[in-house]
């Protein structure tokens, strides 16, 4: 690694109008969660927006991470990924198995293993590829402003509205059940397993990388460039901050961080509202967010704040600036790409975050499962990406 700093641009001006605006929203939103579920809410509002302005000044993804390994044996964000899942089981794992911290009760995200979870992953890989983001990218480049992406959401939602009616009976394919290693060899011998097994893939990472390129591409940025406010921020930055956000969620909530059961929400709220009978569904019998206010459930009021943090997170780059012209190709890839990520989402009981991030962070085996699976999605999506006029 070079220590010269590259040339720079000039930095742009602060926009201080959306920062205002972003900062206002979080200020209403923590208002209206604290009222429907007391200060938990409102602390996971402003864990949302803290996330909201990682993932954007660190520009962290994963659609683009595994397409960029897979296409050009490139390995730096799956390195950050890799230090990320690495921070989070360190706290994870023995408060799991303890089943507290902090003094609060906790669990994990441990999920059945089936043919749902491997179908809905593969299509969530898919999706991600000609949507252009995951769950938690689509939110942050939405929030930042990107128009695109916004079609992406909506179409994220419809599908996971969509997978919610559950018309093939996904629910009731056959699975194998749940295992975790937290469970099975307890809170240390699963972390010693954990970090050595992500060690391993840290090691594979750099030589693929190294054999294709020669060197590896570091995780860290040249001070000149960074800026702790303004961004950006380096990728390692980005994996740390990921990591408390999570582990915040934990003691907040009492579960793992997850997105897309927000989406599904979100859209039978919208059904309701224009009188389609979706209390009637399997899916949402007994679910009682479906009846509360929007902003008891701590998953929607973390996504609110997420956008927000994005929002403000560009607002200080000075780089909010939704786009009025889009190709209609591009528009298109956008919505199937959401369609499917929503419906995939469902299926696999998460996306990047719910089920990769923390279903590895609870030591569930669904979560290499997830992996593996959406992996093979991206392969195919990154494929079918220049029939809509974008980059493989």
């Amino acid at each position: 690694m070079s220590l010269a700093a590259p040339a720079l641009t000039k930095a742009r001006d602060p926009q201080t109008g959306v920062v205002a605006l972003a900062v206002a929203g979080l200020v209403a939103l923590a208002i209206f969660g604290a009222r429907e579920a007391g200060w938990r809410q409102a602390a996971l509002a402003c864990v949302g927006f803290f996330a909201g302005v990682a993932l954007y000044h660190s520009s962290f993804g994963f659609a683009f991470a595994w397409r960029r390994m897979l296409v050009d044996r490139r390995g730096r964000a799956i390195r950050a990924q890799l230090v990320m899942l690495a921070l989070a089981i360190v706290v994870f794992f023995p408060a799991l198995a303890q089943g507290s911290l902090f003094g609060a009760d906790v669990s994990g995200f441990v999920n059945s293993v089936g043919l749902a979870l491997v179908l809905g992953s593969f299509l969530f890989g898919v999706g991600t590829q000609l949507a252009g983001g995951c769950g938690s990218g689509t939110l942050y480049t939405a929030g930042g402003g990107n128009s695109r992406m916004i079609v992406a959401l909506f179409a994220f939602i419809a599908g996971s509205l969509a997978a919610t009616a559950d018309p093939l009976h996904w629910r009731s394919w056959p699975d194998i059940g749940a295992w975790s290693l937290v469970e099975t060899l307890g809170g240390t011998w699963a972390l010693a397993v954990g970090l050595l097994a992500l060690a391993a893939c840290y090691a594979a990472a750099l030589a693929i990388e190294r054999m294709r390129h020669g060197a590896a591409e570091p995780l860290g940025l040249d001070v000149a460039r960074a800026s702790l406010v303004a961004g950006p921020w380096p990728l390692a930055g980005g994996a740390v901050a990921l990591a408390l956000v999570n582990v915040a969620t934990l003691v907040l909530a009492g579960r793992p961080w997850g997105i897309t059961y927000g989406f599904a929400l979100w859209g039978a709220k919208i059904a309701a509202a224009i009188g389609v009978n979706v209390a009637a569904w399997p899916f949402w019998q007994g679910e009682s967010a479906l009846a509360a206010n929007l902003f008891a459930d701590s998953t929607s009021v973390m996504n609110f704040g997420l956008m927000l943090g994005a929002a403000a997170a560009a607002g200080l780059a000075g780089a909010y600036a939704p786009q009025a012209r889009i190709p209609l190709p591009s528009l298109a890839a956008a919505a199937l790409g959401g369609l499917l990520m929503g419906v995939g989402a469902r299926l696999a009981t998460g996306c990047n975050i719910g089920a990769f991030f923390s279903g590895l962070a609870s030591g569930s085996a669904h979560g290499l499962v997830w992996a593996l699976c959406a992996l093979a999605g991206v392969a195919l999506g990154a494929r079918l990406r220049p029939l809509f006029g974008l980059a493989r």
